[in-house]
């Protein structure tokens, strides 16, 4: 699949047609994802010369839209299923990105010896992120200045696990907290107002953020989509 931004540029990404393959549904590219890659681009501000921390990369669309646009300092795109993280790192090399390291397993050995390349753009790590088993410290690891994820919010029995990690990221800073954006659609709305209480439950505030003004990917623009900013 290849589509053009608004540059003239273009990202690729190979991708499932099938909406759940191979046990997981990160191989198919979600309306919040191309929305969410929109809005980067119309606030390339909020991602230049920072690094940034992504949640349930995915095909990895949003991630190289803001590396391709954005002027991130560092990228790492993080996943859980084995399958995701390999077609993560063809992806970003389909889009002539260096990956510094790919860390199949968070704290492994191929984290800490990453090779250096002379190239341009970010750095870029993937990385096996276990909501259920990361630490604070593990988190701290990423110096992440903004964290996004994209439609993440779709099963309530992971609500509880997903706030938790949006918990330890806001308090696992030594200074300041990093910005957390959240793309969701809105396709069960019970799912979604359970997540809204489950922040407020642990103490996040949230504010909807405006949408991009803008259409420059394929979707559906009846479907509901809106962004979260977090809080503490």
């Amino acid at each position: 699949e290849l589509i053009k931004k608004p540059s003239g540029g273009a990202v690729t990404v190979q991708e499932n047609v099938a909406i759940i393959s191979q046990g997981t549904t990160g191989l198919v590219t979600w309306d919040a994802g191309l929305y969410l890659a929109e809005w980067a681009l119309e606030n390339p501000l909020v991602f230049t010369n920072r690094r940034i921390l992504e949640l349930g990369s995915g095909t990895g669309l949003t991630g190289i839209t803001i590396c391709k646009a954005c002027g991130p300092r560092a990228y790492a795109f993080t996943d859980h299923h084995q399958r995701v993280l390999e077609g993560l790192s063809e992806n970003i090399h389909l889009n002539g990105f260096f990956v510094l390291s790919e860390c199949h397993r968070l704290g492994g050995e191929s984290c800490g010896d990453a090779e250096l390349a002379e190239s341009q753009g970010p750095s870029i790590i993937t990385a096996e992120l276990d909501w259920n088993s990361v630490t604070e410290q593990q988190l701290a690891e990423f110096q992440a200045d903004v964290v996004i994820a994209a439609d993440v919010v779709f099963d309530p029995d992971l609500t509880q696990t997903l706030v938790a990690v949006l918990q330890k990221l806001l308090t696992s800073a030594d200074d300041s907290p990093p910005e957390i954006y959240i793309a969701s659609t809105c396709r069960n709305p019970d799912t979604y107002s359970h997540f809204q209480r489950a922040l407020e439950h642990a103490g996040i505030r949230w504010t909807v953020v405006p949408g991009p003004r803008k259409n420059f990917f394929p979707y559906d623009r009846n479907t509901k989509i809106s962004i979260l900013k977090l809080l503490l």
